[in-house]
């Protein structure tokens, strides 16, 4: 719940971690961008929106202004364009929390449907699911995603970072960590396909950033409906958040995500649909 700049140490708002959630930051706060009234215009095949995070909010330092552009365009890709200029140095590390499952109206859950992550490492976290600061081989490991493999079928093994994940599974747990992609240099790469083998469905990801955070709906547990009144199920969805690494501004050897005035964050992702 803190970090520092320039010797300056900032106490963000603690609404996660703990018997009482107020240990951790997470997803922005109490109030994050999520759960914020953003100023929208449609543009050319989308829609943009823009927000002021004002000095202070959730306890971060600058007015930061964010511009998010949504796109689509004839070759089935989700253009998602993220921008942002701040008065004050300040941690940014912009991403999405969409969930996904080819299945169709959610007719299975995810744990059939495969996934590919072009990532050798990942950053192993504490009880509390906050990163060591360490990178981890996913050689031998569950969370190796080289190849294509079916989401359920190292998920119930007994692996103390998946124990971490938590959820419904009290004995296994479930992934909601940070990857590491084996090849990433701020242009646009393909990085991750999920497939559904029964309805055929795929979906790329082609991203700038230099992480991935796979979240297996751990915590779905049937008391909430989605699309068309479905009832979410377990592990009836996953997130695939492309990012920079969590708490980067406390682990020194993590890639910067401070900004500071005068500089722009950029950064795009692809969402890329299709059959086979």
């Amino acid at each position: 719940g803190k970090f520092t700049i320039d010797g300056i140490e900032y106490n963000v708002t603690r609404n996660n971690g703990g018997p009482n959630n107020d240990i951790n930051h997470l997803h922005g706060g109490l109030r994050g961008l999520h759960k914020r009234a953003w100023d929208a215009k449609q543009i050319e095949n989308g829609v943009e929106m823009t927000y002021v995070s004002v000095d202070g909010e959730e306890g971060y330092p600058g007015n930061l202004k964010i511009v998010v552009a949504y796109t689509l365009n004839n070759d089935n890709e989700l253009n998602i364009t993220y921008q942002a200029i701040s008065d004050k140095k300040t941690p940014v590390n912009l991403t999405w929390h969409a969930y996904f499952n080819l299945s169709g109206n959610m007719k299975r859950d995810i744990e059939g449907q495969t996934l590919l992550i072009k990532a050798d490492k990942t950053t192993p976290v504490d009880d509390l699911l906050i990163p060591t600061g360490e990178l981890s081989s996913v050689e031998g490991t569950p969370f190796d995603f080289r190849s294509a493999m079916a989401i359920g079928s190292r998920i119930r093994v007994k692996d103390e970072q998946l124990k971490k994940g938590g959820g419904v599974d009290n004995e296994f747990g479930g992934y909601d960590h940070n990857w590491v992609f084996t090849e990433s240099n701020g242009s646009l790469v393909h990085q991750v396909t999920m497939h559904d083998p029964i309805s055929g469905r795929t979906m790329e990801i082609l991203t700038q950033e230099p992480a991935l955070q796979f979240y297996a709906g751990n915590f779905m547990d049937g008391t909430v409906k989605g699309k068309a009144g479905n009832i979410v199920k377990h592990r009836y969805g996953i997130a695939l958040e492309t990012q920079n690494y969590p708490d980067a501004p406390n682990q020194p050897n993590f890639p910067n995500s401070i900004l500071a005035p005068g500089e722009t964050y950029s950064t795009t992702s692809v969402y890329r649909f299709g059959f086979k």
